[in-house]
């Protein structure tokens, strides 16, 4: 009965998304069935058959998805696939707009590399000749070097802020200034160097702001209204937007983000006043107009629609030895290149691959934050239409069940490296967790495991008493240093940010207690930082410790915590966080009122 009732909806969200799709060729309908139902992970367990597409968004809690493949420098097919938004039973189409972040930048690249075509400005001179409205405040770790445009699109600046949280479109938005100089309402630090100019590659979304705003000081135009007159439209990108939040016209066709566990985002999606960096809405249809301008140009088979050839060379040709053009990321797969571009914001992903000396393509969104299915389907839809040396074939492994009463002593906290990993139970099974990813663990011996997700084979190791005391890791034969198992936090020697995200990791698993002692040690190894404070004092809270949590509330509440919050900005700033992940927050009332302070429900 379960198995039917799980066919009978995949039925369902599958005929719900292809409504209104396109009648495509006998021929291109079986390149689609082909593309669907051969989607793996990076192994085989137990010779099983590949997978659906719609069976993969099931395993990833993944709501929508979006498609759009390119043949011989043409889209073949674009489909949509499950919920733009599932409340409102609204599926996804070739028409919903996604937000999937940083594929903004490529777009961005070639408006700054139209304006240096149209000579309204020069690619390697110093950025503050073309910013009037700010002015980058060059210091010593800049070495006496000048930051240039070709730098920041290329990531060799040397600045910093990778990236950017979203702000909820009910909250207060930050200038583009504001961002730059880490002022509220903006959550980021200042961009300023980290190191000299044109030394090596380090990713900078706050680079890419600063080009956002030498755009808006050269034209004298609105960012959103300049991008879509010069670049978008003529480029054939007539459905996507830089505005931020979606007009009015827009909003009915943008998709919902949702976060990995299926938390859909606060009202729907947040907002993005780093446009350049992250801010542009686009269908998969639309972004492969783009990579088709750029592939016949490239090719010399026609002009590109907004750039000469030589700009195209440059957006389309790693910089400084480095793995970015200008603008997008060159991957060489033992000689067959492509040009592509990850994405990322808040309930969004995406990612698209274009060939630098074949017509092919793909774009893939989805509107959720786990981007290993992107990375699925793209494989299976480079086999289907055979990439010159990009399908990547999964190992086949067998592994064996083990039961409960095997693994449970293995439960605890790992160090490796300069990284931690956690054996835990979560929903009634146990898992592998490491940088972010809650991996299913599938074994070989009762004491050897391994991953979907993770290349190393992991064996427990114990001591003489048939205590686990860690695991060793072999990756494809060759051994790396032991991981060890945690036994007593109060001794634990890290850096802060380990402290915090083991215990935030025990948080989400509602482990109060042991969260509160790893951040307990924490507090006495870092006094300074009053985060890891407020951290514990939470923590306490949840542990129904009232009267310790308060003490510290209550003996820091005016304090200023650094990166542009106070005490009580970054409380409201965490329950926000835990409503969003649909913890209860009401415990949090009372002591809003013991310390005066105004509740917001």
């Amino acid at each position: 009965m379960k198995y039917l009732i799980t066919s009978l909806h995949l039925f369902l969200v599958l005929l719900t998304a292809c409504k209104g799709q396109t009648n495509y060729s006998a021929q291109t309908l079986e390149k689609i069935r082909e593309v669907e139902n051969n989607v793996t992970g990076n192994l085989i367990l137990n010779d099983e058959p590949p997978s659906t597409i719609l069976e993969r968004m099931q395993k990833y809690n993944v709501k929508g998805v979006s498609i759009a493949v390119i043949e011989d420098y043409k889209v073949v097919w674009a489909k949509g696939y499950g919920w733009a938004d599932e409340e409102e039973k609204r599926p996804v189409t070739k028409e919903t707009l996604f937000e999937p972040g940083s594929i903004s930048k490529s777009l961005n690249a070639v408006g700054i590399l139209k304006l240096a075509q149209d000579q309204q400005l020069d690619l390697y001179t110093d950025i503050n000749t073309y910013l009037t409205s700010w002015k980058f405040p060059y210091d010593s770790l800049s070495n006496g070097k000048k930051i240039t445009l070709a730098d920041i699109l290329s990531h060799n600046a040397g600045l910093s802020v990778h990236g950017f949280p979203g702000h909820d479109i009910n909250d207060p938005f930050p200038t583009v200034i504001d961002v730059l100089d880490g002022k509220k309402p903006a959550v980021t630090d200042p961009v300023r160097s980290m190191f000299e100019p044109g030394v090596m590659f380090e990713y900078s979304g706050g680079g890419t702001t600063i080009s956002q705003l030498i755009l808006t000081d050269v034209t004298k135009q609105a960012y959103d209204t300049w991008m879509y007159d010069n670049i978008l439209k003529p480029i054939g990108m007539v459905n996507s937007s830089y505005s931020q939040p979606p007009s009015k016209k827009n909003q009915p066709f943008c998709a919902t983000g949702y976060l990995s566990d299926g938390t859909p985002i606060s009202n729907k999606y947040h907002v993005y006043p780093e446009l350049a960096a992250a801010g542009l809405w686009m269908t998969p249809t639309d972004l492969c107009n783009y990579i088709i301008d750029m592939q016949l140009a490239y090719q010399g088979k026609q002009n590109s629609k907004v750039l000469n050839d030589e700009m195209v060379k440059k957006h389309l040709t790693p910089y400084n030895n480095g793995p970015a053009s200008m603008g997008s990321f060159i991957v060489d797969l033992d000689g067959a290149k492509y040009f592509e571009h990850g994405a990322g914001n808040d309930g969004f992903s995406g990612d698209f691959y274009g060939s630098l000396e074949d017509g092919y393509g793909c774009v893939v969104f989805i509107n959720s934050e786990e981007y290993r299915l992107i990375a699925e389907i793209i494989n299976s839809i480079a086999k289907a239409y055979n990439w010159k040396n990009f399908y990547r074939e999964p190992k086949k492994k067998t592994s064996i069940a083990v039961s409960d009463d095997v693994i449970k002593p293995a439960e605890g906290i790992y160090l490796y490296d300069q990284s931690w990993a956690a054996v835990g139970k979560r929903n009634n099974e146990y898992h592998f967790y490491t940088s972010g990813t809650y991996a299913k663990m599938y074994f070989s011996s009762p004491n050897t495991f391994f991953n979907e997700e993770f290349p190393a084979v992991k064996t427990f190791i114990s001591d003489s008493t048939g205590h686990i005391v860690g695991y060793k890791r072999n990756v494809d034969g060759k051994e790396y240093p032991n991981a060890i198992k945690i036994t007593n936090p109060e001794t634990l020697k890290s850096e802060s940010m380990v402290f915090h995200e083991i215990s935030l990791y025990l948080f989400e698993n509602k482990r109060y207690a042991e969260s509160a002692a790893y951040l307990k040690r924490a507090v006495e190894l870092f006094p300074e930082d009053l985060e890891l404070l407020l951290n514990l004092a939470n923590m306490y809270l949840y542990n129904n410790e009232y009267d310790k949590a308060i003490a510290i509330h209550k003996a820091h509440l005016n304090d200023d915590v650094g990166n542009n919050y106070t005490w009580t900005s970054l409380l409201q700033f965490y329950i926000d966080y835990y409503r969003d992940k649909k913890n209860d927050v009401q415990i949090f009332e009372k002591l809003y009122k013991d310390l005066n302070l105004e509740w917001e429900k």
